[in-house]
């Protein structure tokens, strides 16, 4: 699959670009792997996002999905806003994630 233009750290230069298609595929690109709880995270917050137009902090992001903080860092094993976001389709986060 061609993927669409992604900005130095692998963004998507244009939300428009994301279907669930292209977000796997990225993933696939670098090398993560996509497993349910994963998809299901990016994909809330994707309707986060929908709700109230910016990318939430991880604390109001465990909130959101009811799951503690701690868990969210240990499925991803780094800072988790920035795979969720890259993945799917969402801007990049600001200040501390």
């Amino acid at each position: 699959m061609n993927l669409p233009a992604r900005d130095g750290d692998g963004y998507l230069e244009s939300m428009d670009d994301w279907t669930p298609e292209i977000g796997l595929a990225m993933a696939q690109a670098d090398g993560v792997d996509l497993t349910g709880d994963k998809w299901v995270q990016i994909l809330r917050a994707r309707e986060y996002f929908e709700e109230f137009q910016s990318v939430p902090p991880i604390r109001k992001f465990a909130k959101y999905i009811g799951v503690d903080q701690k868990e969210v860092f240990d499925l991803w094993m780094t800072g988790p806003m920035k795979p969720i976001t890259k993945y799917g389709g969402l801007p990049k986060p600001t200040g501390c994630v």
